[in-house]
């Protein structure tokens, strides 16, 4: 029988930190999560580093741990259910979910590459939702996502996300945005990039 490995001394301490920016950081980097090189961006922006959350959301108690001292920033927030965007969003909307011991549900792209409810989910007026993502740069995704809750009539009263780095620049959620880390990460227009970096070859991440 397997057994699961030690926490990384950086996630042991967090509760004991009273900013876990740092340590936030430091876990992603031992996970190999935080990628530094030359990426392009969902958004379509270019960037020195890159947050593959699902590096560090392999390791089932970890992925428990952060999610859940996310989920500790929602508790009061008055909300039913949980939705995220696939598929960045799914394990940290439903660990989130768990957490806070409500349904989760998630939106996933079409042939055309929106996003849409599927799988039987519905959503009916009223609802509550607190919408989930792993990294929020621009906010497209979550943007899609709320506008399949509230097209239902459902109410979102809260977005919420692991890392935010959007540097404020995300579009008006129109509802409390909630991070557990923060990160300036410089980006780049495809047209404005600086010559050390275009001298790297560009990779989108989860492309492979």
């Amino acid at each position: 029988m397997l057994k699961s490995k030690p926490l990384p001394s950086s996630l042991r301490t967090l509760n004991r930190i009273p900013n876990v920016n740092q340590d936030i950081l430091a876990l992603f980097r031992q996970t190999k999560a935080l990628l530094d090189g030359h990426f392009v961006l969902r958004s379509g922006l270019h960037s020195r580093q890159f947050f593959q959350c699902a590096l560090l959301l392999q390791h089932t108690d970890v992925a428990s741990k952060v999610c859940g001292l996310l989920a500790d920033k929602l508790r009061q927030i008055p909300a039913t259910r949980v939705i995220s965007p696939a598929l960045g969003g799914l394990i940290v909307g439903h660990e989130v979910a768990r957490s806070l011991q409500m349904p989760h549900i998630f939106a996933e792209k079409d042939d055309a590459g929106r996003l849409v409810l599927r799988r039987g989910f519905e959503i009916a007026p009223g609802d509550q939702f607190i919408v989930v993502e792993d990294v929020v740069t621009r906010g497209g995704r979550v943007q899609e996502t709320l506008e399949i809750v509230r097209s239902r009539g459902a109410g979102v009263a809260a977005v919420a996300c692991l890392v935010d780095r959007s540097g404020g620049q995300h579009p008006d959620f129109g509802a409390p945005f909630i991070s557990l880390t923060q990160l300036e990460v410089e980006t780049f227009p495809p047209d404005q990039i600086p010559p050390d970096l275009a001298a790297i070859p560009a990779i989108k991440p989860g492309s492979k």
